[in-house]
């Protein structure tokens, strides 16, 4: 399944981690760790992204993505956000310039 619906089932699958075996599954050892420990992981696995961007090939970039976006759906997982909910802002966004839509946010 190599489409846009790969975040979707690997949503499910981190969020099915949820109060699993912490000895067994990496992901339930984030969630077991807490919220503090996997929004630390998503700021590292952003950094190394960015290094990837700077100074490694492109296929160091969509890897470190990869985890990037790996470590951000347990992140959303770990706060009760669905990808749909991420979805629906994106679409709301859509058709709408980046400075005017950051401009309506500032009160945010």
């Amino acid at each position: 399944m190599a489409d846009q619906h790969i975040l979707d089932a690997l949503y499910a699958t981190v969020a099915a981690r949820k109060g699993a075996d912490p000895d067994t599954s990496y992901t339930a050892k984030l969630f077991a760790k807490g919220t503090a420990k996997i929004a630390q992981k998503v700021g590292e696995e952003g950094v190394e992204t960015v290094i990837a961007a700077l100074a490694e090939t492109p296929d160091k970039v969509a890897s470190e993505s990869a985890d990037l976006l790996y470590h951000l759906t347990v992140l959303w997982a770990d706060q009760g956000v669905k990808p749909e909910d991420v979805w629906q802002i994106l679409a709301e966004r859509q058709g709408i310039s980046g400075i005017t839509e950051k401009a309506a946010r500032k009160g945010d």
